[in-house]
């Protein structure tokens, strides 16, 4: 009998497998109900080995990782290229970048057809997370760390936990804007900014879509009237309005991430105070069937070690233990972020779908091809 075949009918069955340690008990089939909490919790244990080692463990697991990540466009997984590549080089890293809403259906698509990729996935789209999990498709594991994250960013029984924070507002370019720049939302529909504001399309990124369900709820439907009368310039990808306010095409860019602390003398990201904008924790999971789930572990532990987390570009971190920049508090703090309500948003599709379909009459349909390129059904393989 093949592996292949015996792999399948082990999944088709429900059969339990452990992976690189860990137990799973009762795994859930077409026929049965997801494990009880209780049950999944055997054998779950916080890492205790240290980077050496579980870098150890991945070389002689064969050396390979495969990370399917939410982004915009490939250069943005530079950094993790650089980073994991100069600490660990005798692993062979493989990144890519597209859009969560096409990794999530691309991640389903192959167990359909039993032709995994990605050892883990590291995407926005925090519904798959919750979901995969119902279905049994997640490594239930707890990095070195996994206590101190922040409760909101983490699975209780370790089957996803937040790598990073992302936060999504609106900037401006700091000379053009001068001493009138726009100190909230309410702000970027005066005249004045005709013509001079570019958007990603909230009705193409959940993210974007969030940040404008905010604005609404704040300012109104008659608020989305006069930006849509602003004529802004929508693009796809949320790194758009920052590259159109850094090429000095347009003054404002609204619906991209940026830092709070960042000592750009060229562009200002902008974190109102007692007005919306919108954060969370980019959530990550080892798949189940992840052909290297050492490589996987070494992964998780060293994103969420304190070394990474202090490193963060925007000076959050999901890790409680460890100290924002000077000026900041933890994100999960500062209610006009709304870190609670984008989770809650995530799962109500059908509430999303409305939202999209009423953006769309405002601002037009989505236009252009997607950021990162089509990538197909497999890519990184």
């Amino acid at each position: 009998m093949s592996r292949e075949f015996s792999r399948r009918r082990l999944l088709a069955t429900g059969t339990g497998v452990a992976l690189g340690g860990a137990v799973t008990v009762g795994a859930p089939s077409a026929f049965g109900a997801a494990p009880s909490s209780a049950s999944a919790l055997v054998g779950v244990r916080e890492e205790t080995r240290s980077l050496d080692e579980l870098y150890a463990a991945a070389v002689a697991e064969g050396g390979k990782f495969v990370l399917y990540q939410g982004g915009d466009i490939d250069s943005q997984a530079a950094g993790v290229r650089a980073g994991f590549a100069s600490r660990f080089p005798d692993i062979d890293l493989t990144v890519v970048v597209d859009y969560s809403k096409y990794h999530d259906v691309r991640v389903d698509n192959q167990f359909a057809t039993d032709t995994l990729v990605p050892d883990v996935v590291q995407l926005q789209t925090l519904q798959d997370f919750t979901r995969w999990k119902r279905e049994g498709r997640l490594l239930r594991y707890k990095p070195a760390g996994f206590s101190k994250v922040h409760k909101g960013f983490k699975d209780a029984d370790g089957a996803w936990t937040a790598l990073m924070v992302i936060g999504f507002s609106f900037m401006y370019d700091i000379q053009a804007a001068g001493a009138d720049a726009p100190k909230t939302a309410l702000d970027l529909v005066d005249p004045r900014w005709k013509d001079a504001i570019a958007s990603a399309y909230p009705h193409d990124d959940d993210a974007v879509l969030y940040l404008f369900s905010l604005y609404q709820r704040t300012y109104g439907w008659d608020w989305v009237a006069e930006f849509a009368a602003q004529q802004p310039q929508f693009a796809r990808g949320s790194h758009t309005p920052a590259l159109a306010v850094n090429g000095k095409q347009k003054v404002i860019g609204v619906g991209g991430a940026g830092s709070p602390v960042s000592t750009s003398t060229v562009t200002k990201w902008v974190v109102p105070e007692g007005h919306p904008f919108m954060a969370w924790g980019q959530r990550a999971a080892i798949l189940k069937e992840a052909a290297n789930p050492a490589a996987a572990k070494l992964y998780l532990n060293w994103m969420l070690s304190e070394e990474r987390q202090k490193a963060s570009f925007n000076g959050w971190s999901v890790r409680t233990d460890v100290t924002p920049s000077p000026g900041l508090k933890p994100v999960w703090e500062n209610p006009d972020a709304h870190v609670d309500g984008f989770p809650r948003f995530m799962e109500d599709r059908a509430a999303i779908e409305r939202l999209k379909q009423t953006f769309a009459l405002y601002f037009g349909e989505v236009k252009g091809d997607p950021s990162p390129g089509s990538l197909g059904l497999h890519p990184g393989r």
